[in-house]
């Protein structure tokens, strides 16, 4: 299973990592940022490193010849059409929230903002529109109170994400394929940005 991962910051360093010790190959991390502490790590243990020549879209040239899955970690950046049907199984990300609700930026601090008891994580594929496309793998945990973004983040979400990414690089290393469950659009909420 070789794997193109788009990513940036802590998330991107911990599931670069997390693949690495599963014995996953990485045979290309692209950044938006050359300075990213994801493109440092990537330099560190010797995988080839590109950084996106359009910080908003990643395109099929950024993308590994060969690659079986994109994962994106931490990325804001869209997936082209042209880049997904660049790898075999095309794109996969992790999402802090469960799918369709709290689409977008700033997803836990949406959850906390409003007040939701139960949080959690969603695998789904890269599509045209952004945390719009199938879902592959969910999981929840419940939110503490008072509990912050970051704290929930740190002690729920972030571990949740590592895992169901580790689920489901299993599954496709097995099946060559991954699920996929349309989102139901009547839960969709879009999460706008909180200045």
């Amino acid at each position: 299973m070789r794997i193109t991962l788009v990513g940036s910051r802590h998330f991107g360093v911990t599931t670069l990592n997390m693949l690495r010790e599963h014995g996953v190959p990485v045979v290309r991390v692209v950044v938006a940022d050359g300075e990213d502490r994801l493109a440092a790590a990537a330099r560190a243990a010797g995988i080839e490193m590109v950084v996106q020549a359009n910080p908003k879209l990643v395109v099929a040239s950024e993308i590994a010849p060969d690659t079986d899955l994109i994962i994106t970690a931490h990325s804001h950046a869209r997936v082209g059409q042209d880049a997904l049907a660049a790898a075999k199984l095309g794109g996969i990300g992790y999402h802090p929230s469960l799918l369709p609700r709290h689409r977008g930026k700033a997803a836990v601090e949406w959850t906390i903002k409003e007040g939701d008891p139960i949080a959690g994580g969603t695998i789904y594929h890269l599509a045209e529109r952004m945390d719009a496309g199938a879902i592959a793998a969910q999981d929840w945990c419940f939110v503490k109170k008072g509990e912050t973004a970051r704290e929930l983040w740190e002690r729920a979400l972030a571990p949740l994400g590592l895992k169901l990414l580790a689920d489901m690089i299993d599954y496709a290393t097995v099946h060559k394929a991954l699920p996929a469950k349309p989102q139901d659009e009547q839960f969709a909420t879009s999460a706008p940005s909180l200045s």
